[in-house]
């Protein structure tokens, strides 16, 4: 099966949410890279239910990690905003990620017997590690718009991909799906407004920047997207720091 293009997967036919004219820019620019997170084989066996529970519990263990600096990043960001709303809208977003996805990492750590401290005392892995860094000086050094750009694969690529399983599926997965609650999170339809209001204001500043900081903030775009791909791989291989 041929690898799906940014196109074939980025949104499902109904109930999706727009993408401004910026957004479908960085989209194209990442395009075989935002389509290979789809054909990843953690992806594929997580939908099919067939995932190795250490790996999915591994996976999980880091991505409490990362959303803790998806939150940070969020959080500079609103600092970098001259709009009150604007300000609002991303430290919502910081609380948002350690709150609803909180919950869904804690109701998996029941089930496979890791705790709080456990994900405090882990140790993160060279992929994980460079994604945050990327994303938190991305946000704290770069130009609102940059530092935009570098936090939007990750809800968008999750939201992707959650629609497009829900739709290859015919339908929600069984309550026996080992991954049930992670398919259906990410495949709500209600994040699209989410995605409506974090797109809109990507194109607003890109709109009030320069060309070359428009230019950085699609590198920075296809960086994340990049560390998507990895995040997935490094769950796969369950990943260790080489010496």
């Amino acid at each position: 099966m041929p690898t799906p293009t940014a196109a074939d997967v980025q949104l499902t036919p109904e109930g999706a949410f727009s993408v401004p004219p910026f957004a479908r820019e960085c989209l194209d620019a990442a395009s075989e890279i935002w389509g290979a997170s789809f054909e990843h084989p953690f992806v594929q066996a997580l939908a099919e239910g067939t995932l190795d529970p250490e790996r999915f519990a591994f996976y999980q263990m880091q991505d409490a990690r990362y959303l803790e600096a998806f939150s940070d990043s969020c959080a500079l960001l609103s600092t970098r905003c001259t709009r009150p709303g604007d300000k609002q809208w991303f430290v919502e977003a910081a609380l948002l990620a350690l709150e609803v996805e909180g919950e869904l990492h804690a109701g998996y750590g029941e089930r496979f017997g890791y705790t709080p401290e456990d994900v405090a005392a882990l140790e993160l892995t060279p992929n994980n590690r460079a994604y945050q860094n990327h994303m938190i000086s991305t946000a704290e050094r770069a130009t609102l718009v940059e530092g935009t750009a570098a936090v939007t694969p990750c809800p968008w690529l999750y939201i992707a991909l959650g629609q497009h399983l829900l739709d290859r599926a015919r339908g929600a997965p069984s309550d026996d799906h080992p991954y049930a609650e992670w398919l259906r999170m990410y495949s709500d339809p209600e994040f699209n407004e989410y995605m409506d209001h974090l797109l809109e204001r990507l194109q607003r500043f890109a709109d009030a920047a320069s060309e070359a900081a428009r230019e950085r903030a699609k590198e920075a775009f296809v960086t994340s997207a990049r560390y998507e791909w990895m995040f997935w791989q490094q769950a796969w291989e369950q990943q260790d720091w080489p010496v």
